[in-house]
């Protein structure tokens, strides 16, 4: 029998309820490589899948199967040819990713039908919808080379996939698309995927693959993750790359992400598929885990409107509830709201302050200076403290001030100085609350 610690518990799942308010609804596209499939991923994959389905998350699955593929070639004594990073497709080739398609269908399937007692998937319904949604149309010749029946997508029934998906199903797509003639083609999972995304207008594109992701020193195998590109920065990236040739390539998933974002897709990703539980640490923690690519950086330091009212309150009421900071009315926010400098991610606010001038003493006040506890050691407090001083300096303030009980070793760190209570400007000493006997330190702003 599992054990449940409500004090990780608890706070673990309220962090998570704002991604699940601003996800329920939204569309995702998911590609998933052949190479997840064959290191025996599936099962786990489909359980995050269906947990991202239970919280009213659309989603649109592609599969790949090149590992697959290549298997039965080699079964059958055919090498597998590839140029320009696509696979030459002869008929021997055609039917054997006919036959790989049609055994992976199956087992995932299989896999979003499990359910076992004490499992994700338990009590679980998710209906999966297959169908020729894909119109498609061959290569053709690439310098000098016949790519035979290998396609591109020319175009996706978003109209059709819509339609299933906002019933609640799960539309699975394999890498096939057929001519107005009949004719099938072997096409990309990436390329499906992304033009798929670009079609339905999806929320995230997401690929589960097997790089970790972009790192930040490209140059550095030990390098931490890029966690979040501007598309710009991405663009630029990928313009210094050579062309990619096969998927362990930097810029092989990375094109498709910034193609993606280009179109009109809000954000792309790479995930390892190697981590369990990729896509749920990607789509519910702060920074996730692979590599996203955003038209716009997401996190956003801002003076604070009526919007952000609820979120101050949600950010402040646990260090309230401890003591950390003076109780705050909704009422009083509401009023000083165009004093409040907020930090937020993704439309969540991690961070805040609020500055309250006291222009007859040339100094201000910085009040409910607050972090959340997922982000603290990011230097998020740095960022507000610094956008305070500036607002301070605009309003011709020759300091800045807090009271505080327990955090004085921050503050003294960052160059605030004791001074005493008697120092205050005289609107502020009336206000003093002796009983609490907070300290106040003070910083010079030059």
């Amino acid at each position: 029998m599992s054990l449940v610690f409500p004090h990780t518990f608890v706070p673990w799942f309220r962090a998570v309820a704002p991604y699940i308010h601003a996800y329920r609804g939204k569309t995702f596209v998911v590609g998933m490589t052949g190479e997840l499939i064959a290191a025996g991923k599936l099962d786990h994959v489909a359980q995050d899948l269906a947990i991202l389905h239970a919280m009213g998350i659309k989603l649109v699955l592609v599969h790949g199967f090149r590992p697959q593929v290549n298997e039965q070639l080699a079964a059958k004594g055919h090498s597998s040819r590839f140029s320009h990073g696509m696979r030459i497709t002869d008929a021997v080739a055609l039917d054997c990713a006919q036959e790989a398609a049609g055994q992976l269908r199956f087992e995932i399937e299989a896999a979003f039908s499990q359910g076992l007692p004490n499992t994700p998937m338990a009590n679980a319904t998710v209906r999966v919808v297959s169908g020729n949604f894909l119109i498609a149309r061959p290569v053709g010749i690439v310098d000098g080379v016949d790519f035979m029946q290998s396609g591109v997508v020319r175009r996706v029934d978003a109209k059709s996939i819509r339609g299933a998906i906002d019933i609640g199903a799960v539309v699975l797509l394999s890498p096939f698309g057929f001519s107005p003639t009949g004719e099938a083609f072997n096409l990309a999972m990436e390329e499906v995927a992304t033009a798929t995304a670009i079609a339905l207008q999806a929320d995230k594109l997401l690929f589960l693959t097997e790089i970790p992701g972009i790192l930040e020193d490209r140059n550095d195998p030990a390098s931490p993750i890029d966690t979040e590109m501007a598309l710009v920065d991405a663009r630029r990236l990928l313009a210094d790359l050579p062309r990619p040739t096969q998927p362990t390539d930097l810029a092989f998933y990375l094109q498709h992400c910034v193609k993606a974002c280009e179109s009109g897709v809000e954000r792309s990703h790479i995930l390892p598929f190697a981590v369990d539980g990729a896509i749920l640490q990607e789509v519910f923690t702060h920074d996730g885990i692979g590599t996203m690519v955003v038209d716009e950086k997401l996190e956003s330091l801002h003076e604070a409107t009526a919007d952000d009212v609820g979120g101050i309150l949600q950010l402040i009421e646990p260090f309230e509830r401890d003591g950390t900071l003076v109780r705050r009315e909704r009422t009083e926010i509401e009023r000083d709201i165009a004093n409040y400098t907020v930090i937020e991610h993704d439309g969540v606010i991690f961070g805040c302050a609020a500055l309250y001038p006291y222009p007859e003493g040339r100094t201000g006040e910085m009040a409910a200076l607050t972090v959340s506890p997922q982000v603290q050691g990011q230097g998020d407090g740095e960022r507000i403290l610094k956008r305070i001083e500036q607002r301070a300096r605009s309003l011709g303030l020759d300091s800045i001030f807090v009271l505080t009980t327990r955090t004085m070793h921050w503050f003294i760190k960052r160059g605030f100085v004791h001074v005493d209570p008697e120092w205050l400007p005289d609107a502020r000493k009336r206000k003093y609350n002796w009983d609490r006997r907070s300290q106040v330190l003070i910083k010079k702003l030059v």
